[in-house]
């Protein structure tokens, strides 16, 4: 299939949302806020639906398509068919690698591509309310909106909705994005994205858990590991660290003063990457 057969496909109306209603629908639905929404848009596509030329965002995964295929196109097709990831392109190329999986196996090659602004999965359709991966793909061409209430389902059906109401990136991630979550940093990549969606709405991130604390001192550079909740000897350190650089007494104890100063601090820098701060 030629590239100018493949944007006609995939073309649809390419529809965008035009104000935050759609998204303040889903952050309801899912009990969660509005800016967590946002931050998997931005971590998984960087907000963008589709490509200029009006195709949804796609990634072609190869190692999907072989798993879903059994390996039987492999040989010979090791760049759309292997087993281990990789070969990707990014951008409208990426279309060039799924009309050539297509030539195979249209119903796998679909299933094996992540699309639209949550770039969630084909092999997902059904998980997402769609009857098949045809009418799922049907949708993401159509509209933005369509792709966020695909997102709603499949976050609702998997049970990640507690994850997102509770800011728990990383078990988010794990869920979303799969066991190998931590080698992209998506959890991170999220906690940061949150952040700067909260407080452009207003909202705001607060230092009120171990968690909460890791997060923040994690983006201010001290290094206080995995945002696991769990007060352990590198976020003891991470603390000590902050407490030195701020000539406040070095416990290592996250108490309710000290998680007020590392709030101060996150909110003084107004969002932005801080880098050599502590």
């Amino acid at each position: 299939m030629p590239e100018d057969a493949t944007l006609l496909a995939f073309a649809g109306e390419a529809e965008l949302i035009s104000d935050d209603r759609p998204y303040i629908e889903a952050a309801e639905t899912l009990g969660c806020e509005v800016a967590a929404v946002k931050a998997v848009a931005e971590v998984e596509s960087r907000g963008d639906a589709f490509l200029p030329d009006g195709r949804p965002k796609i990634l072609f995964e190869r190692h999907i398509f072989s798993r879903t295929t059994r390996n039987a196109h492999d040989a010979g097709h090791g760049e759309i068919s292997n087993p281990s990831p990789g070969g990707y392109k990014g951008g409208a190329a990426e279309y060039d690698r799924l009309a050539e999986a297509i030539k195979l196996d249209r119903a796998a090659a679909l299933e094996s591509a992540s699309w639209g602004k949550f770039q969630i999965m084909g092999f997902n359709a059904s998980t997402c309310g769609f009857r098949t991966v045809e009418d799922f793909v049907e949708a993401m061409c159509a509209s933005e909106e369509a792709q966020l209430e695909a997102f709603v389902a499949f976050v609702k059906r998997n049970g990640l909705d507690r994850a997102l109401r509770a800011r728990d990136w990383a078990a988010f991630a794990r869920g979303y994005n799969g066991p190998a979550f931590r080698k992209n940093k998506y959890d991170e990549k999220m906690a940061a994205a949150y952040r700067r969606h909260a407080q452009a709405a207003g909202t705001g991130f607060r230092v009120e858990t171990v968690r909460d604390l890791q997060v923040a001192l994690n983006f201010l550079g001290a290094d206080a590991g995995d945002a696991d909740g769990l007060m352990g000897p590198k976020t003891a350190a991470a603390i000590r660290r902050f407490q030195s650089e701020c000539r406040l007494p070095e416990t290592g104890q996250p108490t309710p003063a000290l998680m007020q100063a590392v709030q101060a601090v996150y909110f003084a820098l107004g969002g932005k990457e801080a880098r050599g701060v502590v």
